[in-house]
């Protein structure tokens, strides 16, 4: 059982170690633990300070790149919104023209209509005038062939020359 109890002598000198020790440690030991203690302390303070301040200016920068697509965004539907305009105009534009374009052509294809059956119409006028004195020349050739029907022909038209003259 001597092993579970110290001497007196072992117990002093075990004291008298452990006091020098702890003097030691607490003149030159516990200083520069604590002053170490301290620097990790102060470096862990500032690191989240650091992180502090990182997650600050990524939660700006988030807010920005939000703004900054918002915005795009808006500018995005503006100009979808003025090309759909654009398109709309020139395609008003367009049809308007091509009614102008389409009444012109109508107007001109009426017009040449127009000259074309008036040309026709002369053309068949003269025909049938060509037709009527070929006709009329014939007949009269025929009719005329004698001199008595010639005579004859003669005095009925001035027979009716005078009687027209008489009623005027």
């Amino acid at each position: 059982m001597d092993l579970l109890i110290p001497d007196s002598g072992l117990l002093f000198w075990m004291t008298l170690v452990f006091i020098i020790v702890f003097l030691i440690l607490l003149k030159w030991g516990f200083p520069s633990i604590v002053k170490m203690v301290n620097a990790r302390k102060k470096n862990i303070d500032e690191s989240i300070r650091h992180a502090h301040e990182a997650d600050e200016k990524l939660a700006n920068i988030q807010k920005e790149g939000e703004s900054i697509l918002q915005e795009s965004r808006e500018k995005q539907a503006q100009i979808l919104k003025d090309a759909a305009d654009t398109r709309d105009a020139i395609v008003e534009k367009a049809q308007d023209k091509a009614k102008e374009e389409g009444a012109r052509l109508l107007k001109e294809a009426q017009t040449q209509i127009a000259t074309e059956k008036k040309n026709a119409v002369q053309d068949i006028r003269s025909q049938v005038v060509s037709l009527s004195i070929q006709v009329a020349e014939k007949i009269l050739r025929k009719e005329l062939s004698s001199q008595d029907k010639q005579m004859e022909l003669i005095d009925r038209l001035l027979d009716e020359v005078h009687s027209e003259n008489k009623k005027d």
